[in-house]
């Protein structure tokens, strides 16, 4: 059975940063707190771990003093570093410059459009700690829509800028900014800024690509992940083989019976080691 493994998975170049600052502190002090898990990735969170990260809740953050905090690639509203400042806690940024960017536009807008009845709209998922940090930048008074049946919740007699979350699909994006264009009324001012990060979506056609090529398809993602699950529909449409697996026991031996190929790919929070446990189960059961 042939068995390979995406070369162009793994990985972005936020959570490889995100992780570097994480392991370059845990070397030299042997703790670090995160808030939030640094990776939507549940292994690679064991792993760093076992080196002494701790990650720590919101509620949690807000008891803190006189310690270290790293702050991960999904970003933090105001009041994460107002509270660091006046409690002497040290914060190790380690922000996406993707999602800073982000993060100063969608401030920018907000202060704009005061006193103009503005809105900012945001195509993303609530609760996802990408997007509180982005609603943080407005007062928390962004209007944030999970799918094209939300647009209704938009005011098209008021001025408009549209964002998304970096690791939404574009199709999906596209398709509501297109909506809203054919329901605001004549003359009210329209912002569209698709802010989807391409290192997700560059990879779609690559994903397409590869996932054609094999019987059978294993994207290795953490449920948490919200291009994991992005990227898995893409390997879907493709082959229908493909079985999204966020661990070795989700494996099941059945779908590997007369198969001749097995391709490996995974999320931008996946990383390159836990690929390679996938193949070498696959190896070692029908190679060995």
């Amino acid at each position: 059975m042939i068995v390979d493994i995406d070369k162009k998975s793994g990985f972005c170049f936020g959570v490889i940063n995100a992780i570097r600052e994480a392991e370059n502190e845990l070397s030299s002090a042997g703790k670090l707190y995160c808030l939030g898990d640094i990776v939507h990735n549940g292994k690679e969170v064991e792993r760093l771990e076992k080196m002494g990260l701790k990650s720590i809740s919101k509620d949690e953050f807000f008891t803190l003093k006189n310690c270290k905090v790293l702050i991960r690639a999904h970003g933090e509203p105001p009041e994460t570093y107002e509270y660091a400042r006046n409690n002497n806690i040290e914060l190790i940024d380690a922000t996406c410059p993707v999602v800073i960017t982000l993060q100063e536009r969608v401030k920018k807008s907000h202060e704009t459009h005061a006193g103009k009845e503005g809105q900012i709209v945001i195509y993303g998922k609530k609760g996802h700690a990408e997007i509180i940090g982005l609603n943080g930048q407005t007062g928390n008074n962004a209007i944030i829509i999970e799918s094209i049946s939300e647009v209704d919740k938009i005011d098209m007699s008021r001025p408009v800028s549209l964002y998304s979350q970096t690791t939404k699909r574009v199709e999906d994006f596209h398709a509501i900014a297109d909506l809203v264009k054919t329901k605001i009324q004549p003359g009210v001012p329209l912002e569209i800024k698709d802010t989807i990060c391409r290192q997700v979506s560059n990879r779609v056609p690559h994903l397409r690509g590869f996932a054609q090529k094999y019987d059978v398809v294993l994207f290795v993602a953490g449920k948490k992940s919200s291009n994991g699950q992005y990227l898995y529909t893409i390997c879907k449409e493709e082959n229908p083989r493909t079985y999204i697996v966020s661990e070795i026991a989700e494996l099941d031996e059945k779908w590997f019976e007369n198969v001749e190929s097995v391709g490996i790919c995974g999320a931008t929070s996946t990383p390159e080691w836990l690929m390679e446990e996938f193949a070498q189960w696959i190896n070692s059961r029908f190679n060995s």
